[in-house]
């Protein structure tokens, strides 16, 4: 999974929805999209229940991106 596949998965639903499901500010939402800002565990954990995915397949897209950074 990469980044991309993060944005995919919101769809159109706006950041400012998913940010107040998971309880952070739509600009957070926006940094860890763009790979400027990683989220805690707990985050990640609200992240991966929130669109039906395993926490592992967002860490790991988190990491691809950070490695492509490097």
């Amino acid at each position: 999974m990469t980044r991309k596949k993060l944005i995919s998965l919101r769809g159109d639903t706006p950041r400012s929805v998913i940010a107040c499901l998971l309880g952070i500010t739509p600009q957070m939402i926006g940094a860890i999209e763009r790979g400027t800002r990683n989220p805690s565990l707990a985050l990640a954990k609200k992240i991966a229940n929130l669109y039906n995915v395993t926490v592992d397949e967002i860490l790991s897209c988190l990491e691809e991106s950070s490695a492509e950074n490097i």
